[in-house]
């Protein structure tokens, strides 16, 4: 039996990535702060809390984690905790770098000096990336961050990639696109739309409230993306991989696709930040745009190019963005409207 260290495992890709390492016949200890495992709805969701070993520490201290690696006989590390908000990181940059950047070092650095043969991986970003001028992004596209998230992200990223190379550590890196599901969280915006509308079919709400709806993203599936991460862990010989669907569609794309679920039928007014959704049925604005939402600095389009993933590490996307939106819809309107429409 394999014995997997997943920090950040409350979140969406910990919870789904502990799920299937528990398939796999894993031991799982489950790394989160103290102020988390109020959070554990995601487990629960799955129906796996009870069978995950829970230790208590941060990836700022680093004498709790060195405490945790010298109790379990660790082989993997799944390194998926983070702040990992974009808009937060511009109102807490320093401890978005603490955690984000010198976190993976601290982990990095418990390793080199264990002397032992752990595997670690590292959860990269489409978000370093930044502004492209490319129409599609691999593992040799030059970064460009426009977020302390992403800044933090990518010296994540490098210091793994430096590790590797100059200790011989088994350390590698999945650049990993937008991937969604219904365990994400509501303050990421596709959530944020699947819960809205579902709340204003409920009449708890009038409107939604959005930002750049015309910014366009790669998005996947995160139940198919953890296969990768895993899949990653299994070669011989580490390396750094960009997951992806190949496929870019805006928010505004996201939208129109959601609101099928909903027996909503919708038209467009305006251009810019003057645009809005309106309900055909009652001509009410259901969609407006809010500049507070808008990022100081905007990355306007993402979309990757898998295929180095596809080729070695036999991994393609299962879930199609139209199947993504569909499960993410579903799943709200059963959770807020309590009617199923499967």
């Amino acid at each position: 039996m394999k014995t997997a260290l997943i920090t950040g495992i409350s979140g969406q890709d910990g919870a789904y990535l502990a799920k299937f390492l528990l398939e796999k016949k894993y031991k799982i200890i489950g790394l989160d702060r103290r102020s988390s495992r109020n959070d554990s709805w995601r487990l629960n969701y799955l129906g796996i809390n009870d069978k995950i070993i829970f230790e208590y520490s941060d990836l700022t201290e680093i004498s709790s984690m060195q405490r945790i690696f010298c109790k379990y006989n660790i082989n993997e590390v799944y390194n998926l905790a983070a702040q990992s908000f974009v808009a937060s990181s511009f109102n807490t940059p320093i401890s978005t770098c603490d955690v984000n950047a010198l976190g993976v070092l601290r982990i990095l650095e418990i390793i080199r000096n264990s002397k032992k043969k752990i595997k670690f991986y590292q959860a990269s970003t489409s978000e370093m990336f930044g502004k492209v001028l490319k129409s599609s992004q691999n593992e040799k596209t030059p970064f460009n961050p426009q977020s302390p998230y992403a800044i933090s992200k990518t010296f994540g990223h490098y210091i793994t990639q430096n590790y590797r190379n100059s200790y011989n550590i088994f350390a590698c890196s999945g650049i990993l696109f937008n991937h969604e599901s219904p365990l994400r969280g509501e303050e990421f915006v596709t959530r944020k739309i699947t819960v809205g509308l579902a709340k204003i079919i409920n009449k708890e709400i009038d409107c939604l409230y959005l930002g750049n709806i015309n910014s366009k993203r790669d998005w996947g599936y995160a139940e198919d993306y953890v296969e990768a991460m895993w899949s990653m862990m299994q070669k011989k010989t580490p390396n750094d991989y960009v997951i992806a669907t190949n496929k870019s569609y805006s928010v505004k794309d996201f939208i129109n696709e959601a609101v099928k679920h909903y027996d909503l039928e919708i038209f467009w007014k305006g251009k810019g930040a003057k645009q809005k959704a309106i309900n055909k049925k009652n001509n009410k604005v259901i969609v407006r745009i809010d500049p507070k939402f808008y990022r100081p600095s905007e990355v306007n389009f993402l979309r990757g190019d898998e295929s180095k993933a596809k080729k070695i590490l036999k991994w393609k996307p299962k879930i199609n963005f139209k199947k993504l939106v569909e499960i993410m819809a579903k799943a709200d309107i059963n959770r807020f409207l309590k009617i199923d429409r499967n």
